[in-house]
């Protein structure tokens, strides 16, 4: 995310954590060989629609021990911004998805390390036990920075069914509600233009999360990529994906019902050029964050002016 171009009018992780440290902090990718009980057959096979965790980032390419990703990662980030801090991102498939003991043992092997400042821990909502989220405020209550990511990509259960996901809204509530009351930090994951969605179902969408109470937001464009359910309907013509300039308006009129307070951690997503089949520009992530600030100016407008606007003039029941 470019600080210098949204900062001014986004509230951004990346500032947040130059203002709590000093200095630049950079999230490293992990993939700490966890699946997904949307895969292994606990809730269903083949994951999402959309799934192709290649997509998410590099490191879902390798399955190098963590001390070897780690050792790597840090070093290509220091020599690209001249980073010297961390924060560790368990980020392919579900990484609360374990044996606790084993869960302790990866998220305490990035942890060790002094460059290290915490952990962001990319789940699933129906993948977060008590036990896990214990494990993670023991973190906190030692001063490491902690924060869970949790995946919800949409508020409306006809969608997630559709989109097979395996859970409903009733899961993510009770994840950020037992979050919340341990004192962790919560990072939701949304999904613009996902088949039968637009706008409308965007902004409900974000009221919902917003009711219950979220520390940090994610915004990302369904893209289609190979060797997905998706990329089968996209060829058939049954799903079209958004433009540009829609998924643009789109985030802009997110971002203006966020409260201030609310740090947006990403506002778009990527995909590798091998894999990605449409929309193409997806693969343009500066460009894509340049088009959002410049939405913003040409609206005069910044994250939280339009927050206390309820969606068509209701709010939304959470419960």
């Amino acid at each position: 995310m470019s600080q210098r171009v949204l900062s001014a009018r986004v509230n951004t992780f990346g500032q947040y954590l130059l203002k709590r440290y000093g200095q630049r902090v950079h999230k490293l990718a992990l993939n700490a060989g966890f699946t997904c009980p949307n895969r292994d057959g606990s809730k269903g096979v083949g994951g999402c629609t959309f799934c192709n965790n290649v997509s998410f980032g590099p490191q879902a390419r390798h399955t190098l021990e963590l001390e070897l990703q780690l050792a790597a990662g840090r070093r290509v980030l220091a020599k690209r911004t001249g980073a010297r801090r961390f924060m560790a991102y368990f980020q392919t498939y579900s990484n609360t998805y374990g044996e606790i003991a084993v869960l302790r043992a990866r998220y305490e092997s990035a942890l060790m390390h002094p460059d290290v400042v915490g952990i962001s821990v990319g789940t699933r909502p129906d993948c977060v036990s008590d036990a896990v989220l214990d494990l993670l405020a023991g973190y906190r209550a030692r001063g490491k920075e902690v924060w869970l990511e949790l995946g919800l990509q949409s508020a409306d259960d006809a969608t997630l069914a559709r989109i097979n996901r395996g859970h409903g809204f009733a899961e993510y509530r009770a994840a950020v509600l037992a979050a919340h009351r341990r004192g962790i930090p919560v990072c939701t994951h949304l999904i613009i233009g996902l088949p039968g969605e637009g706008r409308e179902a965007a902004l409900n969408t974000l009221e919902r999360v917003l009711g219950l109470g979220v520390a940090g937001l994610k915004l990302h464009p369904l893209h289609v990529v190979r060797h997905t359910r998706l990329a089968i309907d996209w060829r058939r013509g049954d799903y079209q994906p958004l433009t540009l300039e829609d998924y643009v308006d789109i985030c802009a009129d997110l971002i203006e019902r966020t409260p201030a307070e609310v740090l947006y951690h990403r506002l778009t997503g990527t995909a590798s050029p091998e894999i990605l089949l449409a929309p193409a520009w997806c693969a343009r992530k500066w460009a894509v964050l340049n088009a959002i600030e410049s939405e913003l100016f040409r609206r005069g407008t910044r994250q939280g002016d339009r927050a206390a606007v309820p969606l068509n003039d209701k709010l939304i029941n959470t419960a």
